[in-house]
């Protein structure tokens, strides 16, 4: 598949009134995911394979492909998808976090705007209830 095939990322950035720990705990750990986003089996092992149960969707297997404690975690997921999440410490008490989901062609283009949809009010609405609430 060439460049022109592929769609962009869906890129969702938010500050969350919390320390940089905290937010990773929420973001790293098969129960912190659970809380904000889907029942999963995931383990913060590089390497380490996983599922997230998605419902009406069926089972996604996963497999850990990046982790740099407190600040990155990245997942290859599904259909040839890349999740990446970005921490960044602000001032020890606010954490910038990022969401990066790659991987999108252009046969996707119905299921990236649903997905981009989707992870606006997971990122921006059920992350920092879960973290600040």
């Amino acid at each position: 598949m060439n460049v022109k095939d592929k769609l962009p990322e869906i890129r969702k950035t938010i500050i969350l009134n919390a320390p940089i720990e905290k937010v990773w705990k929420a973001v790293s750990t098969s129960e912190g995911l659970d809380a904000w986003w889907m029942p999963n089996t995931f383990e913060a092992f590089l390497g380490k394979e996983f599922v997230l149960h998605a419902g009406p969707y069926g089972d996604s297997p996963c497999t850990v492909t990046e982790l740099e404690p407190p600040h990155r975690l990245g997942f290859d997921w599904d259909k040839g998808w890349h999740l990446t999440f970005e921490l960044k410490e602000l001032d020890g008490q606010q954490t910038e976090f990022t969401l990066i989901h790659s991987g999108w062609n252009a046969e996707q283009g119905t299921v990236r705007e649903t997905m981009n949809g989707g992870w606006e009010s997971v990122v921006k609405v059920k992350l920092p209830a879960y973290i600040e609430g």
